[in-house]
């Protein structure tokens, strides 16, 4: 076996609409689908194994970098009227710690996100060499999870 690529990675949010806020309207990320459906005979919908209790419906939305129907996108998904359970984690904890964007300018990127009242998980300085350069930055989303900005593998 092979596995060939991440086809999405699903992020369970409190809010839908104001995670869509920040990873649409901030990041400037595309909705391709945005919809209400029932749970009822979803693979899986009453499985305890994967999920923390009964949903009668979800609220999901596919955001993509571009138009590029093949790459990897994220599937934001909430439980209108229910309570989700659970905290984001850090990067010394089990589970997935972090999503990671790559960027042309990681200090022109902090300016931009800092502008839009986005909360830094640590500080400026702390994100700046001792050579001056800011090469990646750390933020949270609406809901505490970590998001990273790095000029990417490349640089």
């Amino acid at each position: 076996m092979k596995a060939r690529t991440v086809s999405h990675i699903a992020v369970c949010v409190h809010d839908l609409e104001r995670s869509l806020k920040f990873y649409r309207d901030i990041l400037g990320m595309t909705v391709k689908m945005h919809e209400t459906q029932p749970m009822a005979g979803r693979t899986g919908s009453q499985s305890q194994d994967m999920y923390g209790g009964p949903h009668q419906s979800r609220t999901v939305a596919n955001v993509y970098f571009d138009d590029e129907a093949d790459a990897p996108f994220l599937v934001l998904t909430s439980h209108p009227g229910d309570d989700v359970s659970g905290q984001p984690v850090k990067l010394d904890q089990i589970g997935i710690t972090h999503l990671s964007f790559e960027v042309d300018d990681v200090a022109a990127t902090l300016g931009e996100l800092e502008s839009q009242g986005v909360p830094l998980a640590g500080t400026r300085e702390g994100f700046t060499g001792s050579d001056g350069v800011v090469r990646t930055i750390f933020v949270y989303d609406p809901d505490g999870i970590l998001v990273q900005f790095d000029q990417g593998h490349r640089n």
